[in-house]
């Protein structure tokens, strides 16, 4: 296991530095520039701030810059937020989306996998039919109907919740848009367990164990749902890091200052360092969940073997 995991960690620097090298030139090919106006500064102070962000150098040397700079874990100042680097505002954002991701998945994973059992036990009938229409209805409607729909219920009509911002942090401010958040993965979650489970239900060895007379609690709970959620897994790797990275339309919706935000304001304002940073860091979180789902493979599948 110790050397299948090293082996994962070694294998992933290239991938992070495809990703970091292809986001590098992709940035700066794009029309535009951190400093284009549409009042143009004048010649001496253009020349002043592509000096001061070292943009006067030619394209492979600011490349070879910012990854020996990176490497050391610094991101270098942002372009659009004065007086702050990137490390600084990316580790204060990650605080904000960790907090509503963190929540949204918990959610997502323990009412997705209880819906999922429900439907696969009363596979074709009603309960079934009920837990999937619903299912496919959270996963058609996007986050951005999703939002304003409970802020106009909640937060206008009822006045039960306040319609956005941080505030203390309280659970006042962060359900609405955990709820926003946490709505598709459910469905998600649910339909992918579901379908497992009912193929796990009609397996030999469970059919087996229902002949021994085991329990069906024991039986659908310790053994059919431990096959079920091999799908479940596979897709908690990147959903775990896109939640904890922050959603884009949720943080915007909400005004969560997250990554999700930082990232937006980066790309419309072409603030290069903020959006590679954020790049880095989601590539990164992408990276460690999907070793981590392979480790509960092995937990989960007694078949899979980490030579």
């Amino acid at each position: 296991m110790v050397y299948f995991v090293l082996r994962r960690l070694i294998s992933a620097a290239p991938t992070l530095f495809v990703v970091v090298t292809a986001s590098f030139f992709l940035m700066r090919f794009a029309p535009g520039g951190p400093f284009s106006l549409e009042r143009p500064l004048p010649p001496e102070v253009m020349a002043n701030l592509m000096k001061t962000y070292n943009l006067d150098q030619p394209l492979w040397h600011q490349y070879i810059h910012y990854v020996g700079n990176a490497l050391k874990g610094d991101f270098g100042p942002s372009f659009v937020y004065k007086g702050q680097s990137v490390f600084e505002l990316l580790t204060s954002g990650l605080f904000y989306s960790f907090i509503l991701g963190i929540w949204a998945l918990l959610i997502g994973v323990l009412a997705g996998v209880a819906i999922g059992i429900v439907a696969a036990l009363n596979h074709n009938k009603l309960p079934d039919y009920g837990a999937m229409t619903v299912s496919t209805i959270g996963i058609t409607i996007p986050n951005f109907v999703i939002g304003p729909l409970l802020i106009l219920l909640f937060s206008i009509y009822l006045g039960w919740l306040p319609a956005g911002g941080w505030g203390s942090g309280g659970a006042a401010n962060l359900l609405l848009p955990i709820i926003t958040l946490a709505l598709p993965q459910i469905a998600i979650y649910a339909r992918l367990v579901r379908g497992a489970m009912i193929e796990a239900l009609h397996s030999d060895h469970i059919r087996t164990l229902k002949a021994y007379g085991l329990p069906k609690f024991i039986i659908v709970v310790v053994h059919a749902l431990r096959g079920a959620m091999l799908p479940a897994v596979s897709y908690m790797g990147p959903s775990a890091a896109a939640l904890l990275t922050g959603s884009v339309v949720v943080e915007t919706i909400y005004s969560v200052p997250g990554i999700g935000r930082y990232f937006v304001i980066g790309a419309l304002n072409r603030d290069y360092t903020l959006v590679m940073g954020t790049v880095i860091l989601i590539a990164t979180l992408v990276i460690i969940f999907n070793l981590l789902i392979d480790v509960l493979y092995g937990v989960l599948d007694p078949r899979v073997r980490y030579d």
